[in-house]
């Protein structure tokens, strides 16, 4: 490889030993342990920030200044910048699209005309196509998932239940959509091409899809049969919604905007702020708001007082000020991510891994598991994905098989594993958009994490079918000859150097 410049070389630290390496890891998880199970209050901010100190003294042990370990940090922190803009923007939609009707709308109609037998299905699959056709799991859930939660406790299924659904079907979209961040980052890191890389995936993620829409099927009809659901509670909420909001097609323009942009490949961002504006002109024209009223609705979200108390709990959130808890987690999380791989801890621990497998399968399953554990750990998908891909890929080479393998493994446990851990960026984002009240103790809801079937199956059955050796590619010769080619150039590089 090319060599390092003096500057990078000075902040180069000697890579730890497995058990220094392992060492803060070990401690943040049990101060989360502590905090979490012992305290029972979910608000692993001070361990996770007692974990990034921990692993700034290692730092310092192994020779870096605290300048170099800060670099770290804010180098990974300024990489998730941009999904925490989404995170701004779907607070601000969530308290504009409320006020404007759109939600209510949506809540509404999906009460009035969806089946409580095939909800959760139905909330699968309509996450599934939004978020392929948005490229952001986050914007799905933060709007088409918001009122989905709103529809299921109008049928009176159990939060976890609905939010299971619409994790699983908004990460499925978020990891097969050409647009999503994660899918491009996948194949970039590995040295693979998108569109390889998602036929590739199919194989595992249909599977897993058509198990959990079979599951979430069968559980919409149990679920009635045990008189779950309350049809009582539907006319209240209906209702309810009628007294409160004019409710029409046309409310839904906010989320067509959104949808339009985002089909004619759009920046999320601009996509996702055009749906702020749109919700608040919608709020102003058809529900008479004020100006100050929609600047209230952004920042703050929104408020409503009625009879029926699930219509309060569903439509009193939203705005920019509802974010900051997760907001402050992630950039805790980040840093302490950042902190870990500044001081080559992560590093240490994937290459004794990666030393230690020879057959393709264990490769498989231990970067699969790698992914799964720096999601874990570093709290950041993003991470998740880049770190193992750029250990890992080598191993591959070697063994000559097709580094679409590696490129699928990091996606099934970087993006779909990303909001099954809590602390994570993408598991603090899911329990504050869709209110899961996780950091009040309400630990039940912490449930959907087993529910979102789809996350956790498709890598299970990536791992299943490398040990069976099957929709395992081997690398093409042509693929072959890209390495050796790429190897020549490093050559020529490091000659020139």
């Amino acid at each position: 490889m090319a060599t390092s410049s003096p500057d990078q070389d000075q902040t180069q630290c000697k890579l730890p030993s497995l058990p220094l390496a392992i060492t803060p890891i070990i401690l943040t998880l049990m101060l989360l342990g502590l905090q979490i199970f012992y305290f029972g209050d979910f608000t692993p901010h001070i361990p996770l920030a007692l974990g990034l100190a921990i692993t700034s003294l290692v730092g310092l042990k192994l020779g870096l200044k605290w300048a170099d370990i800060e670099k770290g940090m804010l180098h990974v922190v300024s990489l998730a910048l941009p999904s925490i803009a989404v995170l701004i923007c779907v607070g601000m939609i969530i308290g504009t699209w409320i006020a404007s009707g759109t939600v209510p709308t949506l809540i509404y109609y999906g009460l009035t005309l969806l089946s409580p037998h095939i909800f959760l299905a139905a909330a699968m699959l309509l996450c599934s196509v939004v978020s392929l056709a948005l490229g952001t799991s986050w914007g799905t859930v933060g709007t088409v998932g918001l009122a989905l939660m709103g529809i299921g406790s109008g049928f009176g299924i159990p939060m976890y239940w609905t939010a299971g659904a619409v994790v699983s079907g908004s990460f499925f979209g978020d990891k097969m959509s050409p647009l999503s961040d994660t899918t491009n980052l996948s194949p970039a890191v590995t040295g693979t091409d998108v569109f390889s890389h998602i036929k590739n995936m199919v194989p595992t993620t249909l599977p897993a899809m058509l198990i959990a829409f079979v599951i979430y099927l069968v559980a919409g009809f149990m679920m009635i049969k045990a008189g779950h659901v309350s049809f009582g509670q539907i006319g209240q909420v209906t209702q309810s919604l009628q007294q409160h909001f004019v409710i029409s097609p046309w409310l839904l323009a906010p989320a067509a905007i959104v949808i339009f942009l985002a089909v004619k490949r759009m920046p999320p961002i601009p996509s996702l702020f055009a749906g702020v504006l749109a919700g608040g002109a919608t709020a102003m024209i058809a529900q008479g708001a004020s100006l100050h009223d929609v600047f209230s609705f952004a920042s703050s979200g929104y408020n409503i007082h009625t009879s029926v108390d699930t219509v309060n709990s569903l439509l009193n959130r939203g705005g920019i000020q509802s974010m900051m808890w997760t907001v402050s987690l992630i950039l805790i999380a980040l840093s302490f991510g950042g902190a870990l791989e500044k001081t080559r801890c992560l590093e240490a621990i994937i290459t004794a891994i990666v030393n230690k497998v020879s057959k393709f399968a264990q490769l498989q399953t231990a970067a699969a598991v790698a992914s799964m554990a720096t999601n874990l750990v570093a709290g950041d998908p993003y991470l998740s994905i880049a770190l193992p891909g750029r250990m890992f890929a080598p191993a591959y080479r070697g063994i000559k098989y097709s580094t679409l393998n590696l490129s699928r493994a990091l996606e099934e446990g970087g993006t779909l594993i990303s909001p099954l851990v809590p602390w994570n960026a993408g598991g603090a984002f899911v329990i504050s958009a869709l209110g899961l009240g996780i950091s009040q103790g309400h630990f039940e809801n912490l449930l959907y994490i087993p529910l979102s079937f789809a996350c956790w199956l498709s890598p299970l059955t990536g791992i299943l079918f490398a040990n069976l050796g099957i929709f395992s590619p081997k690398a093409t010769r042509e693929e072959r000859k890209a390495w050796r080619d790429n190897d020549e150039l490093i050559a020529v590089v490091d000659g020139i150097d």
